[in-house]
Parts: structure tokens; sequence; C-alpha cells
């Protein structure tokens, strides 16, 4: 079984490059109006799928800490509830920190290796 497994990292590890320079259209069929979205390739979805989960992990941590916060004004002195709403603001600072260090993280990782991890750009509709 190890040995079945190390083989086939080992033939992952050789075909990444070829994977990776690998540049090609999806080949999407493309109606009238709408001639942008033949360029979209595999590598450009990646990045656009990443970049809207990077946005939207943040919404939710951020609106988190909203509540957090309405719910500790609205606690009327009770200290179970300002307990909890302290520890969802606490959650929710902490949530954001991950979320911007990984898109930091990122950056770097793209400034270093000169890759554009969120080039997504959409297509123009024609019409």
């Amino acid at each position: 079984m190890l040995h079945t497994i190390s083989q086939r990292i080992k033939t992952a590890w050789a075909l990444a490059p070829v994977l990776a320079a690998d540049q090609t259209d999806i080949g999407i069929k493309v109606p009238a109006g709408m001639e942008g979205l033949d360029k979209i390739t595999v590598q450009s979805m990646i990045s656009g799928v990443i970049g809207i989960i990077m946005i939207v992990v943040a919404l939710v941590f951020f609106f988190i800490l909203i509540l957090g916060g309405l719910k500790w004004v609205t606690s009327e002195g009770d200290e179970k509830k300002v307990s909890a709403a302290r520890s969802q603001i606490t959650n929710g600072l902490i949530g954001l920190a991950i979320v911007f260090a990984a898109f930091a993280i990122m950056k770097l990782i793209g400034a270093v290796f000169e890759v554009d991890i969120f080039n997504f750009k959409i297509p123009k509709l024609t019409g």
C-alpha cells in the first residue's frame, strides 16, 4: 500500500510542471452576445472560486462580529449574555484575522513565485 502511494506521489510530482503549464481553454460553446466566455480557463475558474470564497468567508466573520456587538448592546447587563456576546466578538475577530492572514500569505506566495492567484476577470457581455 505504501509502495502504491509513493508511486502516485512520484507520478503526480513528475506531471506537476506539465499540468501547471497547461493553459488550454475548456472548450465552452459560446452563444451569440457572450463572446468573452470562450477565453475562460480552468486556472481562471479556480482563482475566481478562491477569490469568491475569501470574500464570502470575510463577510461571514464580519457579520458574526457585528451580531456579537449587537448582542452585547442588548444584553441588559446580564453576565451570561455579555459573556456570550464577548466570546462571539472574539470568534469573529479571530476569524477575520485568519482570513486576512490567508489573504496575505496568498499574496506573498504570488509575489515570491510571480503567480497572480487572484487574477480573475469577468468576461464582458456584449449585446
